[in-house]
């Protein structure tokens, strides 16, 4: 089930961008074995967390040597391990990248922090806004005259950092097919929010782009790249900038001859003027059944309640429902392994037992003096 069937990945728990890069692996069919600490497990509650869908989880005191020793016994037989500690912490922990190569020379070690292994900024604390502040993201996103807008933590934990960690990951897997050694993978939200800003680097080298916010093709600046209020206060978003979706767009709007000049940015803001009043005279549901399905590059602006209902998320089964919760479903789609959410989140530690047996090889005897040591939980 899943392209990634028959990888094992390693997952020390954390929060965040590193184990949604364990759920990404876990939808596209990979074995993910999240290890928490015994602690967190036995007063976590019992909750449907969308990011450990899928997931194997495992409770193992790590300030024990042989809780440590059951990690790098899992290590022996896994393509990968990640993790999201602060640089240095996991190889306090004798779990760094060197004590677990030495179990396993092919073993992929993927890390996830805000700033990098390595610079000035490693061993400081940090969240996504202060990550996608420092890669140029944040700077460009808001409106013309006021401050910057956090996408929520999308660009930096998500994105620049989720994303690229678990590409990473699989790119070192597949070179460790062809060479038989692993690697550490160095994935940095700061880096990775910049490469998402690739385009726009771009067309700011090329002068096609100002460094100041909300005066630009993509960024609010046009009146036909933006959102507008219906007369019921829900909003919709257009964006025709090819000229013959802007010609549909003008069409169905009955647009007079000041739209004419489409590129004219000093005209920009007295055409989003007239566009704000236009759209206040109807709903949203009125603009869909006028625009839905045409080339103009329209869409409804949709609520986290109403994104799983509307007909092409129905049809495409974007939204699914795990423990009779609607959550995201896997992503992108394949032809043939096809990916499926095998399970919902587990009981934290609910797996070790299974685990430590299965693919460890500990016997129920070992396993038992573990527990009666507080080694398991």
């Amino acid at each position: 089930m899943g392209p990634l069937a028959g990888i094992r990945i390693i997952e020390l728990e954390g929060l965040g961008p590193a184990p949604f890069a364990g759920m990404m692996f876990a939808d596209m069919g990979a074995e993910v074995i999240s290890i928490t600490r015994k602690s967190a497990a036995a007063d976590a509650p019992v909750a449907n967390v969308i990011s450990e869908r899928g997931k194997k989880s495992i409770a193992l005191n790590l300030k024990d040597p042989r809780g440590v020793e059951a990690v790098l016994k899992l290590c022996e037989s896994a393509d990968a391990l990640i993790e999201g500690f602060r640089p240095g912490v996991a190889e306090r922990l004798g779990i760094g990248p060197e004590d677990c190569a030495a179990r396993n020379p092919k073993l992929v070690y993927g890390r996830m922090t805000g700033w990098g292994q390595t610079g000035p900024l490693a061993h400081a604390a940090g969240h996504d806004i202060n990550y996608i502040s420092l890669s140029g993201a944040l700077h460009a996103m808001g409106r013309d005259g006021d401050k910057p807008v956090p996408p929520i933590n999308l660009v930096g934990d998500f994105g620049g950092g989720g994303m690229f960690l678990a590409f990473g990951v699989v790119s070192a897997i597949l070179e460790a097919t062809r060479s038989g050694k692993g690697q550490v993978v160095d994935t940095s939200m700061v880096e990775g929010s910049a490469a998402l800003m690739h385009m726009v680097y771009c067309f700011f080298n090329q002068k096609q782009w100002s460094d100041q916010r909300g005066v630009n093709l993509l960024d609010t600046g046009a009146h036909f790249y933006e959102t507008y209020e219906t007369s019921d206060g829900k909003h919709v978003s257009i964006g025709p900038i090819e000229p013959q979706f802007y010609h549909i767009l003008k069409e169905k709007l009955a647009l007079d001859e000041s739209f004419e000049a489409q590129m004219d940015t000093a005209r920009w803001p007295e055409l989003k003027e007239k566009l704000v009043v236009i759209f206040k005279t109807k709903t949203r549901d009125e603009w869909c059944e006028v625009f839905e399905g045409t080339d103009a590059c329209f869409a409804p602006i949709l609520s986290m309640t109403e994104a799983p209902t509307h007909p092409h998320n129905v049809a495409r089964n974007s939204f699914i429902k795990v423990n009779g919760e609607i959550q995201p479903g896997p992503a992108p789609k394949f032809s043939r392994t096809v990916p499926a959410v095998q399970a919902g989140a587990p009981r934290p530690g609910s797996h070790t037992d299974d685990v430590l047996s299965s693919v460890a090889g500990y016997d129920s005897d070992t396993l038992a003096a573990l527990r009666a040591d507080g080694v398991l939980s």
